[in-house]
């Protein structure tokens, strides 16, 4: 009798337009009831910089995009379980704190890291947000 599990299937999640295709990495990854995304930066479906300088702006971008990879994969920012988040500027905190009641509601709330970076992979985007998310 084998000890080994089968495989479980990693699925990629994408959208259309995939706005991290040209990067070479997915949007996100399905494997069995759970999604896992890559940092979601406040960048639109072509991949322009949105809210240049407006942190608000941008993390509603971030959060919009989350949105929109959670849902594809067959989640949902009301699913989420586990957030990370990246910002330049942790004096922010509270103004994430009032987009986080809004967009994850939903008693129990999410778990959550918030962290402060010196930059990130484009000097203009002040936050960018990683999930894991559950799929029901």
């Amino acid at each position: 009798m084998s000890d080994t599990q089968p495989a479980v299937e990693r699925v990629r999640v994408s959208a259309e337009p995939d706005w991290y295709e040209s990067a070479g990495i997915s949007l996100g990854i399905r494997v069995g009831n759970l999604v896992f995304t890559s940092g979601q930066a406040p960048i639109d479906a072509q991949g322009a910089t949105v809210g240049v300088g407006d942190f608000e702006a941008q993390a509603r971008q971030a959060l919009a995009n989350l949105s929109t990879v959670l849902t594809n994969a067959g989640s949902s920012l009301a699913d989420t379980v586990k957030a990370t988040v990246w910002v330049t500027d942790i004096t922010q905190q509270d103004v994430f704190a009032r987009l986080r009641a809004e967009h994850f509601p939903d008693k129990p709330h999410l778990a959550e890291s918030f962290v402060e970076v010196s930059s990130l992979a484009d000097p203009e985007w002040m936050i960018e947000i990683e999930a894991i998310g559950l799929i029901r």
